[in-house]
């Protein structure tokens, strides 16, 4: 299905990003990946203006279409205490402003029927305390979603998706962190990967705008203390 596509990923040297570029690649598409990890891929940090230049120049040296582009990297979680506005700025740089970005200096090259989709978070919806550099970021590309559909309407599909907990080893959870979501088990990186590579295909070929949370059920279950074996504790 993804035979030769150009399929851009931010953040895909690990985890999710990862996962999502080798199920590309065992489709036969052709990946760049850009991660601030060394390796094998484009080396640089995405909150800078030039990197994302430089990194856009490097595919299109090689290609003049761009058939997919998943920005996935993860922004900096760091709560209001001790977050300083350096690192919120650094945190929205990476999460927003790059996808924004790379998508500007993208679209001119967007193959016919091309997708974008923004890797969010359940968090765009729901929080633990200390955690606004990173919450903040992930509502604000859930929102840059249905923006950019709207702005590219006719030219790509724009989607994005709110993992839940995804654990990024596979670890297999037994217990109260296993029975506590409605599925029965905590995710893994295929759960998000399975869900990207449909919204790509043109068997999503009518859906755009959309986020779609992937997270067991566990933002759709009522909590409260003393239900249903619930109980807070401070």
């Amino acid at each position: 299905m993804f035979k030769d596509k150009v399929v851009i990923i931010t953040g895909g040297a690990n985890g999710i990003g990862r996962c999502i570029a080798d199920e590309f690649r065992s489709q036969g598409a052709v990946v760049y990946v850009i991660d601030k990890q060394d390796g094998e891929h484009f080396v640089g940090d995405i909150s800078q203006k030039e990197v994302l230049e430089a990194f856009a120049a490097e595919v299109l040296s090689k290609h003049n279409k761009v058939d997919i582009i998943i920005n996935n990297a993860l922004p900096l979680m760091k709560g209001i205490d001790e977050c300083s506005y350096e690192e919120f700025q650094y945190a929205l740089s990476v999460g927003v402003t790059a996808p924004f970005y790379l998508v500007k200096l993208l679209m001119p090259h967007l193959a016919e029927g091309a997708s974008i989709i923004n890797i969010s978070s359940s968090r765009d919806r729901m929080s633990q305390p200390q955690t606004e550099s990173y919450t903040a970021a992930k509502g604000g590309i859930a929102a840059l979603t249905h923006a950019l559909a709207v702005s590219l309407a006719g030219r790509a599909k724009v989607n994005s998706i709110s993992p839940g907990w995804i654990d990024t080893t596979y670890t297999v959870y037994e217990g109260p962190d296993a029975t506590q979501q409605p599925v029965g088990r905590v995710g893994n990186p295929m759960d998000i990967a399975n869900m990207v590579l449909f919204l790509c295909s043109d068997k999503a070929s009518f859906i755009t705008g959309e986020n779609i949370c992937i997270d067991g059920g566990m933002t759709k279950q009522m909590i409260y203390h003393g239900d249903c074996g619930w109980s807070l504790e401070r």
